[in-house]
């Protein structure tokens, strides 16, 4: 525990962490006060008109649909105009995954129901940030500087040395996201409540809330252990920042160029954020621009799915193959 502590203490004390927490507030600060500032509370006209546009589009909505179960039926002749997909079911308003509300007709009105989600993918893309620099900043400053080297001479184990680093980088910033989290939507809440809409909060919406906020302190703390370990491998916080850097561009941006001038098949199989966008949301659609042909008539459905289970299992490779390989060359090198 002493050696926990010690950590801890470490770690909270260091400069580049407290800046980081400061710069935390104020993209929290300027959110809020962005958000203030272009929200209102609704009036009861806005409301009235807002709820009789929004029974307009619903009733249209409805009538097109009836309109295409007939047309199936062979009840009514279609028309040029007519839009009729596979399965008819995609047109009733009743079964869309975000419900017709006056809400979506109001404007300068901020509707916590509708914003939580993106708001949160903000925060989460922040703090995985955050976790990725503390986190190669942490061990690759100690490395570069032999601070790891003078606290091996106090507790000559290196595992359990490195493994206390990283496990206080993880439960540190699990704690610091869990309090920043509730903190963040906390406020917006309130927003909500006093200059704005709580929209339709009932218990599927927070139940999906809860998901995504759960699988992104997920990936916070993944990121965290991925700077962390390729830091370590290459004794320097730089190493961590070229490695993700080098990726970006060769990988994501000119192996994407590549495998489309090609005509790959699906490569978005290919790609790191496709996995990572697809843990985050619970699952991501892509195009395959190949499935359809030969079609000669009919409807062809050329997407396809990558799911959260996909995503978790790659990200869970990548990072315990980092992990393993970094505790494994601190085991065996020499650290002078």
């Amino acid at each position: 525990m002493n050696l926990v502590r010690a950590e801890v203490e470490r770690l909270a004390g260091r400069r580049f962490v407290q800046l980081m927490v400061v710069l935390l507030l104020i993209a929290f600060a300027v959110t809020v006060a962005t958000t203030l500032a272009g929200s209102h509370r609704p009036s009861p006209g806005e409301l009235s008109r807002a709820r009789a546009q929004a029974a307009e589009d619903v009733a249209q909505m409805e009538a097109t649909h009836t309109r295409c179960l007939r047309i199936k039926a062979g009840e009514v002749i279609p028309d040029e105009n007519d839009y009729l997909p596979r399965n008819c079911a995609e047109l009733d308003p009743a079964l869309r995954s975000e419900p017709i509300t006056a809400a979506n007709y109001l404007s300068g009105v901020f509707v916590f129901a509708q914003k939580a989600e993106p708001l949160l993918y903000f925060l989460v893309a922040f703090l995985m940030l955050f976790g990725f620099l503390v986190g190669a900043s942490y061990i690759g400053a100690d490395l570069n500087s032999g601070g790891v080297v003078n606290l091996l001479l106090w507790r000559p184990r290196r595992t359990a040395v490195l493994g206390a680093k990283l496990g206080t980088l993880l439960g540190t910033l699990l704690a610091l996201s869990a309090v920043a989290s509730a903190a963040y939507l906390g406020v917006f809440w309130l927003i909500g409540q006093t200059a704005g809409l709580t929209g339709g909060t009932n218990a599927e919406f927070w139940g999906s809330l809860g998901a995504t906020y759960g699988r992104g302190l997920g990936l916070v703390l993944l990121a965290a252990a991925l700077g962390f370990a390729i830091a370590t491998l290459g004794r320097h916080t730089a190493a961590a920042l070229g490695t993700v850097a080098a990726y970006l561009v060769v990988w994501e941006l000119g192996a994407r160029l590549v495998l489309d001038i090609v005509e790959a098949v699906r490569p978005e199989r290919w790609m790191l954020s496709s996995y990572l966008a697809a843990w985050l949301s619970g699952e991501v659609h892509f195009w395959d621009r190949f499935a359809c042909d030969g079609e000669s008539a009919g409807f062809c459905d050329g997407s396809y799915a990558i799911g959260w289970g996909a995503g978790l299992a790659v990200l869970l490779t990548l990072a315990a193959v980092l992990v393993a390989a970094a505790f494994t060359t601190f085991r065996r090198r020499d650290l002078i």
